[in-house]
């Protein structure tokens, strides 16, 4: 049995297929196939307020793309979902119908509130020590998304815009890094021992290449160490030199931004890793639909 998950997003839409695995009670999913493309939505939605004829005519290829390979597959369920670049979008609702109508995939614009919501469907609850506080922290292109975690329950959860595509694009507003500030000021700051919680592509690269092992937290030192490496590369030595593909080369650095900006404010001494974002969340939404509570195996 197989599930789906496209997740649209502001710098790479992705498509995850799913193996799904039954032992008795237990069902759990393996990842079959992740298909990533980095087609950078945010970049005309941030500052156009509009994706371009070009653009809207790439995604509307990939998802059809995306469609066969879930024909070929044997796909038995699946979910679409798209964020902020597509909410800010004045032709966002256009290309959903679009979408329907060329490629036969229903997909949905979301909010923040629901991606977060999405993104916790991962179980990331289960990884947790219920003792400890924990604030998580979902950096994307062009939405972040801070919740708190105490004794193993959601308490709070916001989402802000910024992210990494955003800021490149210089459509990060002052007034919504204060709100983010004292949103954290408010919320996490009397939370005692707080530790993070880091999903999103650039913070599993930050911790490879920090060199943290599986399953060890990322410490705020090493962090704001792999910023200062990277910030003294240019863009071309990011990509020749360290290695880092061209679309990922220039937004972890205001990622980096980002999670230090978040990890100092709130008190966060180190930020664990668990690999985990939309797709996933996706997926095990659509177990619990399905056959009930999942997780990734």
């Amino acid at each position: 049995m197989r599930y789906a998950a496209i997740d649209i997003g502001s710098n790479a839409i992705r498509l995850l297929i799913a193996t799904v695995l039954k032992d008795k009670e237990q069902v759990s999913f393996k990842k079959t196939t992740l298909i990533r493309v980095p087609l950078r939505l945010g970049d005309n939605a941030f500052l156009d307020k509009k994706i371009s004829d070009k653009k809207a005519d790439d995604l509307v290829k990939a998802m059809s793309a995306f469609k066969q390979l879930m024909e070929v597959y044997k796909v038995e369920d699946y979910m679409a979902c798209a964020t902020s670049a597509l909410r800010e979008a004045s032709n966002g609702a256009d290309l959903v119908a679009r979408i329907k109508k060329e490629a036969a995939i229903d997909l949905e614009i979301v909010g923040g509130q629901r991606e977060a919501n999405i993104i916790y469907s991962s179980h990331i609850d289960q990884t947790l020590d219920k003792h400890k506080n924990y604030l998580y922290i979902d950096v994307g292109g062009g939405s972040t998304e801070l919740s708190i975690f105490s004794e193993g329950k959601p308490l709070a959860s916001k989402s802000f815009n910024l992210g990494t595509i955003r800021i490149l694009d210089q459509q990060d507003k002052p007034e919504t890094w204060d709100d983010m500030s004292n949103w954290i000021a408010k919320e996490a700051k009397h939370l005692k021992n707080l530790e993070g919680i880091g999903t999103g592509g650039n913070i599993n690269k930050l911790a490879r290449l920090a060199g943290t092992k599986e399953e060890k937290p990322l410490s705020f030192a090493k962090l704001q160490a792999q910023y200062k490496y990277l910030n003294a590369h240019s863009l071309k030595e990011r990509i020749y030199k360290i290695g880092l593909n061209a679309d990922r080369a220039d937004v972890i650095i205001p990622a980096c931004q980002i999670f230090l900006t978040v990890m100092k404010q709130a008190g966060i001494k180190q930020v664990h890793v668990p690999k985990v974002g939309m797709v996933d969340g996706i997926i095990n939404l659509l177990i619990e639909k399905n056959l009930g509570r999942g997780k990734e195996y």
